[in-house]
């Protein structure tokens, strides 16, 4: 017997007309490059979605069709994300901080039609342009005839007009079609640090599933009265669905662009109020040294934050909560998982515990939303015991999470029943709670154990001479592989690497702590600010110790 309710489609474009509908006094705050704001509300959001929707329509574009953007976070992106996903056609969303090889490569995977860029970003794509793919026809400047260069040298291969030229005179309403829930909505592309590039390919049904369960209490925790910042990039995983979540809850967005510097997000969350963030690692950790740097400098409302993307060192989380009441809720996901997959909220076991004691727990990247079920699986296929020691490598599924690659029938990365192999070498303690110890590239096997060099990384950046670190392995004779610590002191600073490794002592085991420290100027990251682990064991790669 099935139940008699109404069957509707999950569907971006209604999470579009719900908040238009419904929210129309909350604000969409987009800045630009001169520092200046464009202000809109959700209605206009709207209407400016389906003049776009209409003017892709009179153009050709068919379901299915993949329209690029390369673009930070602003309204013409917004407007991108309703306006292609809601016709039907599926929104591309481009990172321009790849290597230009990488870019090409994804666009030619993609078979773009479309490329959507940024005012300040057409210099790249003019030099791209030798790279990009023959199905591209059309370029389209976000902003307005004047955001074009008079010399533009993407003219002639492609026609190239401005936004705000494309959508004129275009009606302010949209029939939407009902769209099958299952069908693609958006696709973005892994990093591609060990190899080229992935496509994962979201439908609508994700992504709108996703959208609610971010809401939850232990999750974003959004309502109509928040004001929400992503400073994750809009090109990233969707902005981790924030453009999504903030629909549904009706609340309002405030968009940063390319400025994503601490005075510009500083300048951002007091002036309009924002109740809500969320970002990387290396953005919360430049903010609070710039913070520190002037006692002057405090929040008249201190938001809510949310870190993801890897580990955020526990030092850094009580320095925002002790220093300026700013609490931050450590979240893992991955571009396969739409990204959410896991927060690290109190639970009734763990609610008693004084601010210290979960601060040192918080570091966890948590346990399963909703809607994600989490294995752990040692190298024998054994479901590893919750007790917060034994390794494995975590295995994920859920409604929003990938089940194949874009373009790449056969990859290998799914277990024989269907679970997505998500590379994190992982513990799970009692509560349920994850934390990743280390990618399963990455771990380092010294003598037939193993050593986790995200712990030894985290542990070291509580170090007060430390801006940052990268642990990686290399060879020794006894050993097979050895912990090899890479240190960037902090400017002014020298400390010896007998201090450095003194630190260590109590905190792991002897046979933990590396064999050698080496300072440098600076440490190699990708395109999404982790750590470049790839490109350090390359370059140490003839390097042997012991």
């Amino acid at each position: 017997m099935l139940g008699l309710m109404q069957d509707r489609p999950l569907l971006i474009s209604a999470l579009l007309e719900h908040a238009a509908r419904n929210h129309g006094g909350s604000k969409i705050v987009s800045a630009r490059a001169d520092g200046s704001l464009d202000r809109h509300s959700w209605p206009q959001i709207a209407a400016r979605a389906a003049r776009l929707a209409h003017a892709l329509a009179k153009r050709g574009v068919q379901r299915g069709e993949r329209i690029a953007t390369l673009a930070w976070n602003g309204h013409h992106h917004l407007e991108c994300y309703y306006g292609v996903s809601g016709m039907g056609a599926v929104l591309h969303t481009v990172n321009p901080r790849l290597f230009p090889g990488q870019i090409g490569y994804i666009l030619a995977d993609a078979a773009d039609t479309h490329l959507f860029v940024d005012p300040t970003l057409v210099a790249g794509a003019e030099a791209l342009a030798d790279r990009l793919p023959a199905s591209l026809k059309t370029i389209v400047i976000m902003g307005d005839a004047g955001d074009i260069p008079a010399e533009c040298k993407l003219r002639g291969r492609f026609e190239v007009l401005s936004q705000e030229e494309l959508i004129a005179g275009e009606p302010d309403s949209f029939p939407w079609p009902d769209l099958d829930e299952r069908s693609a909505s958006s696709l973005c592309y892994t990093s591609g640090t060990t190899g080229e590039p992935k496509g994962v390919l979201y439908s609508h049904r994700s992504t709108v599933l996703h959208a609610i369960s971010t809401l939850q209490r232990d999750c974003f925790n959004i309502g109509a009265t928040d004001v929400v910042m992503p400073v994750v990039p809009m090109f990233h995983v969707n902005g981790w669905g924030i453009p999504y979540s903030a629909a549904v809850a009706g609340a309002s967005l405030v968009l940063p662009g390319m400025k994503l510097d601490p005075a510009s997000l500083f300048r951002l969350f007091e002036a309009e109020g924002v109740t809500f963030s969320a970002g990387v690692p290396t953005i919360w950790t430049a903010l609070l040294q710039w913070l520190r740097a002037d006692p002057s400098r405090r929040f008249a409302r201190p938001p809510r934050l949310v870190v993801g993307g890897t580990a955020l060192p526990t030092a850094i989380n009580a320095g925002f909560l002790k220093e300026y009441g700013v609490e931050i809720l450590h979240a893992w996901g991955m571009t396969e998982t739409s990204p959410l997959g896991t927060t690290n909220a109190r639970k009734p076991e763990n609610a008693a515990w004084d601010a210290d004691r979960f601060l040192d727990y918080s570091r966890k990247q948590g346990r399963a939303l909703f809607g994600v079920e989490i294995r752990v699986r040692d190298g024998e296929g054994r479901e590893i015991p919750h007790d917060g020691v034994a390794f494995g490598e975590l295995e994920v599924r859920g409604p929003w999470v990938a089940s194949a690659y874009f373009n790449r029938p056969g990859d290998p990365a799914h277990t024989a029943d269907g679970w997505f192999r998500t590379g994190d070498v992982v513990t799970v303690d009692a509560l349920g709670c994850m934390e990743i110890v280390d990618r399963a590239k990455d771990v380092i096997k010294s003598g037939g154990e193993w050593i986790s060099s995200i712990t030894l990384e985290n542990l070291i950046m509580g170090h007060p001479a430390v801006a940052e670190a990268a642990v990686i392995p290399v060879r020794h004779r006894k050993w097979d592989e050895r912990p090899l610590l890479l240190v960037q002191p902090k400017p002014g600073m020298t400390p010896s690497a007998e201090e450095i490794l003194a630190f260590y002592e109590g905190k792991v085991a002897k046979w933990w702590i590396p064999d050698a420290v080496e300072f440098v100027e600076s440490l190699p990251h990708t395109a999404t600010g982790k750590l470049w682990k790839a490109e350090l064991k390359q370059s140490y790669k003839d390097r042997v110790i012991g």
